[in-house]
């Protein structure tokens, strides 16, 4: 959005990122980093590369929003005033809300991927585990990057069977869905590669508690799954600066308006990506898409002009399946992933909810193109912030 609204905005309006970390992470390369495709230098860079010229970044941690007042104060007491906020805080995991998850055993036999420190400790537990039973369990939705856990888990059997000991491995996908995915079209296809995969589902489960001496999870039915490694995605929340402020929901979201991105809290904060509570994937490229609309809006703020609702929920994400092949879905607000091809119709040359190697290499330029285009706010060519219908399946 600084790289954005810079180019938009010239000099005409002082522009201050304020960040509490000093490195930013590629985070679907997390996914990779257990299987050792990646390494964690590989997806981490400094911050200050990507801040552009003439926009200020304060480093440090924000203790309270005050909208009343438009201001925020820093922890270090600091106060900064602002005309225009734009909200962009994330979510992250937090492991403390269930039961016995955070207990002695996290990171030795309890993992998440989630988080670099949770992805390489997984990484190293997994170059000398000789095999058992592995869970893959979500704790609850929503959670950031919903397809990441099937992929990890189709990783996971190609990872085993290219050691040589796939047999000697149960994995075991335990969710709190009805099935693998949150779209039906999208679960048929992706309950059917885990049959294909000899990958046990075990539907409809909701975490309740882990306990770490029994190695078993326990939902709240009382169905008990046991493991010798789990991997979890634990509840996801927003930051809880919003709790602080009194601006967010119940999991610490930002209430906000889903076609215009300006936040139901005050008309001069606007919230992006998984910050918001906006029925919409949350995922890289949906904050994306958002990024678009929301550069129009706040200079429509600017201008006075009415707030234009432009943002449809459209979301693309490749999912991993292994071996070198990867599904791509597309969807938004109204449409469930479909088939056909992308980003051209009839041409692709991407294939949706089909396998394919070049969708597995779309996957892998992901990271080039993230690092290059995406953070520096630069047009994606060929692909629309609206999820376009010529060249799909609606059937």
């Amino acid at each position: 959005m600084s790289n954005h609204l810079r180019r938009a905005l010239k000099d005409e309006w002082n522009i201050t990122i304020i960040d509490q970390r000093t490195e930013h992470h590629y985070q679907p390369g997390y996914l990779f980093v257990p299987f050792g495709v990646y390494e964690p230098e590989d997806i981490v860079k400094p911050i200050e590369k990507f801040i552009p010229d003439g926009v200020n970044l304060k480093l440090g941690a924000i203790d309270k929003i005050y909208p009343d007042k438009d201001k925020v104060v820093m922890v270090s007491g600091e106060e900064f005033n602002y005309d225009i906020l734009i909200v962009a805080t994330g979510t992250d995991i937090a492991p403390e809300e269930t039961e016995g998850m955070m207990g002695p055993h996290w990171h030795k036999d309890v993992f998440d991927f989630y988080t670099l420190e949770g992805a390489a400790a997984l990484a190293k537990k997994f170059k000398d585990w000789e095999g058992g039973k592995l869970v893959v369990n979500i704790a609850e939705m929503p959670i950031k990057c919903p397809v990441a856990p099937l992929e990890f888990t189709f990783l996971a059997d190609a990872f085993f069977e290219q050691k040589g000991m796939r047999d000697k491995v149960e994995i075991v996908f335990a969710t709190p869905m009805s099935g693998a995915f949150t779209k039906p079209k999208a679960t048929e296809k992706l309950d059917y590669l885990l049959k294909e995969k000899n990958i046990e589902i075990i539907p409809d489960f909701n975490l309740m508690s882990v306990d770490g001496e029994a190695k078993t999870i326990t939902d709240y039915a009382g169905k008990e799954v046991s493991y010798d490694i789990l991997v979890t995605v634990p509840t996801n929340k927003g930051s809880a600066l919003m709790e602080r402020s009194g601006i967010g929901d119940e999991l610490n979201y930002i209430p906000t308006d889903r076609a215009t991105l300006q936040t139901k809290v005050k008309e001069n904060i606007f919230a992006i990506g998984d910050a918001t509570n906006i029925p919409a994937s949350k995922a890289g490229s949906v904050a994306h898409f958002e990024g678009e609309v929301l550069l129009e809006n706040v200079l429509n703020y600017i201008n006075g002009v009415k707030l234009k609702e432009g943002f449809d929920g459209h979301a693309n994400c490749f999912i991993e399946t292994g071996h070198g092949k990867a599904l791509l879905i597309d969807f938004n607000y109204t449409h469930e992933p479909v088939t056909g091809s992308f980003p051209f119709p009839g041409v692709g040359p991407l294939t949706l909810l089909k396998e394919s190697r070049m969708n597995h290499m779309g996957k892998m330029a992901f990271k080039w193109i993230y690092w290059n285009m995406l953070i520096t706010g630069r047009h994606l060519p060929f692909v629309t912030t609206k999820m376009q219908e010529a060249g799909k399946n609606f059937d």
